[in-house]
């Protein structure tokens, strides 16, 4: 039997948590990661106007809290204790990864599949069909079968001296 790999590589942790967020923020963190100076691992911000790739995005008009992002981004960098700048390498990665997830977004995001379902409401209701599968009148439940019974266990009879 063929053993499963469990482990994945940094870069592979780092796609996946991208492709989790949702397209609107990789978008904005594509935007803010290309308009910042210096990018940040294991650091928020720093006082000489650094960002992490998150708060880039945040600014940029991406509003997600994404812990998971933050972490597989400081594990890519092997970043273990104060927060740095990010190489030029790192940030070449990110955004080649950011522009893979963003090109690889196939339309089925979330946010389109309610606005969808939205319209086709909408369009139903306007048809006159909107409760025609609700039913009217009070739902009875019941069981199939009749219930099992259940054995009770008796105690055995002890005789009693006279």
């Amino acid at each position: 039997m063929r053993k499963r790999r469990t482990s994945s590589s940094p870069v592979e942790r780092l796609r996946l948590a991208i492709d989790c967020l949702p397209l609107a923020t990789r978008e904005a963190m594509l935007v803010g990661v290309r308009s910042s100076e210096r990018i940040l691992v294991g650091a928020y911000t720093d006082g000489r106007g650094g960002v992490c790739p998150m708060l880039a995005a945040h600014r940029a008009g991406g509003r997600t809290d994404f812990i998971s992002f933050a972490k597989a981004w400081d594990r890519f960098a092997r970043c273990a204790g104060a927060g740095r700048a990010a190489t030029d390498r790192e940030v070449r990665i990110l955004l080649a990864q950011l522009e893979a997830s963003v090109h690889e977004t196939d339309g089925l995001e979330l946010g389109r599949a309610i606005a969808e379902h939205h319209r086709l409401v909408a369009a139903s209701e306007l048809a006159g069909r909107s409760d025609e599968h609700d039913p009217a009148g009070e739902i009875r439940a019941r069981r199939l079968r009749p219930p099992r019974r259940r054995r009770v266990r008796r105690q055995p009879r002890v005789a009693v001296p006279a």
